[in-house]
């Protein structure tokens, strides 16, 4: 594997039954989103509807154990949800799921249709491999607020997604930084499925996203690793 995915030892410890697949994409193609990339949107909500079967997102088990691993490290899950989470509410409500690039759908859909969060970097912008680990609380994390970039650290003892140059992602899934995300002018990325626990469906739904990847982008060369647990 040409880029280093890690997980670190205190991250295991808090959650062991955590597991993950990467998906390493080269000469993928970007744009705006699409009507195919809609409908696939549109057909995340309602197989996620068809899972829940009038559940709430947050009473799913696997949901659940996200929530629990949230609440491990300090972070109160209701204020802060997982992605995941917080798409599948978006999905069940009137307004629906936003459209925003054509790979940044397909992953979206994935997420939904599956109830994983999935998330996806450029892989041109990341500054070597990445790590999860349990932030000290002095890491740079760049967002964006009122249209200027604003410089926040996370809590000692969170868990974030960081490069060389600082957090990519806040709250283990919950804010990911503007710096590394998917834009239309992606053409190396990393996808990053999530699981707790063996049932997550990770196979699966990694399985898929490849598919859609190559269907989005032909020609792309698509590398699936893991599961990892």
């Amino acid at each position: 594997m040409t880029f280093t995915l890690t997980v670190s030892d205190e991250v295991r410890a808090l959650a062991p039954g955590f597991t993950h697949v990467a998906i390493e994409a080269y000469g993928l193609v970007n744009g705006p989103s699409t009507d195919g990339t809609s409908a696939l949107l549109d057909d995340a909500a309602r197989r996620l509807a068809a899972r829940l079967d009038g559940r709430a997102p947050h009473e799913d088990p696997h949901m659940a154990a996200w929530r629990a691993a949230y609440t491990a490290f300090g972070a109160k899950p209701s204020r802060t949800r997982n992605s995941a989470e917080a798409l599948a509410k978006r999905a069940l409500a009137d307004g629906g799921l936003p459209r925003i690039n054509t790979l940044v759908d397909v992953y979206n859909a994935i997420s939904v249709a599956h109830l994983i969060p999935v998330g996806g970097e450029d892989l041109d912008r990341v500054k070597g491999g990445m790590r999860l680990v349990r932030a000290s609380g002095d890491e740079d994390f760049v967002t964006m607020a009122g249209g200027e970039p604003v410089t926040e650290h996370p809590d000692a003892g969170e868990v974030v997604w960081c490069d060389d140059e600082g957090v990519t992602c806040r709250r283990w899934n919950w804010r990911q930084g503007p710096r590394t995300r998917l834009t239309e002018e992606t053409v190396n990325g990393i996808f990053l499925l999530e699981g707790m626990g063996p049932g997550a469906g990770l196979e699966a739904a990694g399985a898929e996203l490849a598919e859609l990847l190559e269907k989005v982008s032909p020609g792309a060369r698509i590398v699936v690793h893991g599961p990892v647990g």
